[in-house]
């Protein structure tokens, strides 16, 4: 929504706003699978957590669903779409490619 209320702010035609919401959409997956990866993955010093707390609550992420591997080549893909998705802004969307870029490299 808040990628939106940036289109109406900057007067952003349906094409553009179409945009934005896609690629909210696929940001919004993607942090979540990183995350998910994260915690199984990361430390207690890059997270500020103990890693491993969603497999000792049980919870339901994409690594326990689709495998470590195929959860890291889904959040590439899905920063890799809404990349694509900025190309109705030009230059005007090189700072949303850099946000996606993060997404899928953070550690924390």
């Amino acid at each position: 929504m808040c990628l939106r209320v940036g289109g109406i702010i900057s007067s952003a035609g349906s094409e553009q706003m179409e945009a934005l919401t896609r690629y909210g959409d696929r940001i919004g997956l993607a942090f979540q699978i990183v995350d998910d990866i994260l915690d199984l993955e990361g430390s207690l010093q890059a997270l500020g957590k103990r890693a491993g707390s969603d497999l000792r609550k049980r919870k339901a992420t994409f690594p326990g669903l689709l495998g470590l591997e195929e959860s890291r080549q889904r959040a590439r893909s899905l920063v890799a779409e809404a990349k694509h998705t900025l190309s109705v802004f030009g230059d005007r969307g090189t700072a949303l490619g850099a946000i996606a870029d993060f997404v899928v490299a953070r550690r924390r």
